[in-house]
């Protein structure tokens, strides 16, 4: 009897989901032709399909040759090369699509066929419900879209994960364009970028918010008001640790400067009865430094007639000798004075805190340029009452609620001392403000938010503490609920916590040689796949292998990337080319270029203003710009 011309062999073995195919002998050339079209055989990762009737299951090929044949049979059939060993993974019955799980297994002897394109778009094509989004096509046929669950994406988060070189940063430029595009006009994504590397390839989707932002490329100031913060996120940043009185003199300290701001402009939503050091309350953290200086420095004229707490402070007698502390000038006090003739005695301050060197610390860094996105934060920074011009309803409007889809972050110009705990703060802050208003038409629950942690390694490692893992592990554990989900970026996923690595439904595993990371992504994975992923070591730049819920089925497919003057800012340099300068040629020519004339001014320039925006590019665009200008003028 004449076979089909998909037919491969037959089910010979079956383990749970776990099947073994003998191959029928006029198979064993690897090579199968189907309406003019060429299907390789044994191909690990490929799909075949074993109908049932009315039914068909569906399975990906994990393994091939020799080592498929079962045990059973190992002993008889020493030259094993005809076996396949295939993991089921759904089915589809009559005309009804593709779905997940098996309620139904084969038998022996059932034939097993290779997945031909029309099958494949069974799987795959879901052109018509708008929670599927394309974001490439399938690695072995072009033809065949490759599409993504938005719902199952941000609600039960993902990871991309993938070496170096593997073309990690241009495939997430590609999910997110592919995201945000026209036919999610609400969608809202916010980028976390450690190294700045998504503006070039979002700037025309995104907003971006940088520390030393550049007009030129419409950037946008980022301000993080140190006020937003909790006690716990904001002591280390200001001072550091302290002993319990200490920490509890500033708490109270800065309750006491909340209630009296919140005295003289009242706020929605808090009182002075319900007010607690949390509270998301404007104050002026360099009147809290004054104040504090001022307890633990001063001396006192003693006065025998007097209470000490009426003790007039031994100012010196100079004009600014009490001090400023919108300026972070200290006042200065006289020296203590205890001569035996001399009546006037002065004394030191009674106070026990032993805070010093954390308020010099704090001092610094208020008058540090470094951190005055922090501690200055330009519209949200109070007066020494405690007014600031706005309130962090502006902020988060421009943060979460802008024009335009995504929300850039870049915080490459931010002191790596403290990074890793603003970076929890920020978590954290988003985190509350979707929390509380979860009900409301700005919360998660009416209009989802994804965080995309680029760098996740650096700071949510296995057994490190911090304000930024706990954050990213919260998010991670109860995010979906409100409307919160995570896709963390990572060169390195054994270094990620297993705990949050493996709360992501949807992994994106490019290109990984080490075989601990490869470990990390199979027991992550919610599919027993292990023969897919061991197909990652030599997957090409930009193939992914998509497992998860976000797929109907594990996919090994290449995401769109953005166009080539909208890449990611993270392509490796060219050493050498092969065009020289000369000819129309443009750019860097690597070590094989003539020595042009060194200009190492410009090189110490931009290493002081902390941009990387060449001053060249700058005037030129900007020569550029007027030249049109002067030619529209002529042209009126």
């Amino acid at each position: 009897m004449a076979r089909e011309a998909t037919y491969l062999g037959t089910v010979q073995d079956v383990k749970g989901a776990t099947v073994r195919v003998a191959l029928d002998p006029a198979t064993v050339s690897g090579v199968s032709f189907v309406h003019g079209q060429a299907y390789r055989i044994g191909q690990v990762g490929s799909f075949v399909r074993i109908p049932l009737g009315h039914l068909s299951l569906f399975g990906i090929v994990s393994q091939v040759g020799a080592g498929a044949v079962p045990e059973s049979l190992a002993e008889k059939q020493p030259y094993g090369n005809r076996w396949m060993t295939v993991e089921l993974v759904g089915e589809a019955q009559g005309r009804k699509p593709f779905q997940r799980g098996i309620a139904q297994y084969p038998t022996i002897d059932d034939e097993v066929h290779v997945v031909t394109a029309p099958d494949l778009w069974r799987i795959y094509g879901r052109p018509s419900d708008v929670r599927f989004v394309r974001v490439g096509h399938l690695a072995s046929a072009e033809a065949v879209p490759a599409f993504i669950d938005i719902d199952r994406l941000v609600n039960r988060h993902s990871a991309v994960v993938g070496a170096t070189g593997a073309g990690k940063s241009t495939t997430v430029a590609g999910l997110l364009s592919a995201l945000s595009g026209n036919s999610y006009p609400s969608a809202r994504i916010v980028v976390f970028d450690l190294h700045g590397e998504y503006s070039r390839a979002l700037g025309d989707k995104a907003t971006v918010f940088r520390v030393n932002a550049s007009q030129e490329r419409g950037e946008r100031s980022l301000y993080i008001p140190y006020w937003a913060l909790t006690f716990d996120e904001l002591l280390p940043l200001m001072m550091g640790a302290l002993d319990e009185a200490g920490r509890a003199a500033v708490l109270e300290k800065i309750t006491a400067l909340k209630r009296a701001a919140l005295e003289s402009v009242p706020r929605a939503g808090v009182s002075t009865d319900t007010l607690t050091v949390d509270s998301p309350v404007p104050f002026s953290i360099h009147q809290l430094w004054y104040e504090l200086h001022f307890e633990t420095h001063a001396t006192y004229i003693e006065d025998q007639h007097k209470p000490v707490s009426e003790w007039a402070p031994a100012f010196q007698q100079a004009e600014d000798s009490k001090g400023d502390a919108a300026a972070v000038r200290p006042p200065r006090f006289r020296a203590v004075k205890n001569v035996k003739d001399d009546p006037e005695k002065i004394r030191v301050s009674t106070s026990v805190l032993t805070i010093r060197r954390q308020l010099a610390t704090l001092a610094s860094r208020l008058r540090d340029p470094r951190y005055a996105f922090l501690f200055r934060p330009g519209e949200w920074a109070p007066d020494t009452d405690g007014r600031p011009q706005h309130d962090l309803d502006a902020l988060l409007e421009a943060w979460l609620g802008g024009a335009r889809p995504i929300t850039i972050l870049d915080l490459s110009g931010i002191p790596n001392l403290v990074l890793n705990d603003l970076i929890g703060a920020l978590l954290r802050t988003i985190y509350d403000s979707l929390f509380w208003a979860r009900d409301l038409p700005e919360g998660g629950r009416h209009r989802p938010l994804l965080l995309v942690l680029e760098e996740a390694h650096a700071y949510v490692r296995p057994g490190r503490s911090g304000l930024a893992a706990a954050a990213v592990e919260r998010i991670a554990k109860e995010g979906r609920k409100y409307g919160l989900g995570l896709m963390l970026i990572s060169q390195r996923p054994a270094e990620i916590e297993p705990t949050i690595l493996s709360q992501c439904g949807t992994l994106f595993a490019m290109r990984l040689a080490n075989a601990s990371d490869r470990t990390h992504v199979s027991s992550a994975a919610t599919e027993n796949l292990a023969g897919l992923f061991d197909m990652l070591p030599v997957l090409r730049t930009g193939e992914v292998v998509v497992v998860g819920e976000a797929v109907t089925l594990p996919v090994r497919a290449v995401v769109d990337p953005p166009a080539e003057d909208k890449r990611p800012d993270s392509d490796d340099p060219q050493v050498v080319v092969a065009q020289l300068p000369g000819d129309g040629f443009e750019g860097p020519a690597g070590w094989n270029q003539r020595r042009d004339p060194s200009k190492y001014a410009e090189v110490l320039t931009q290493w002081r203003a902390q941009n990387p925006r060449s001053s060249r590019i700058v005037e030129s665009t900007a020569m550029s710009t007027g030249a049109v200008v002067e030619a529209k003028k002529e042209t009126s």
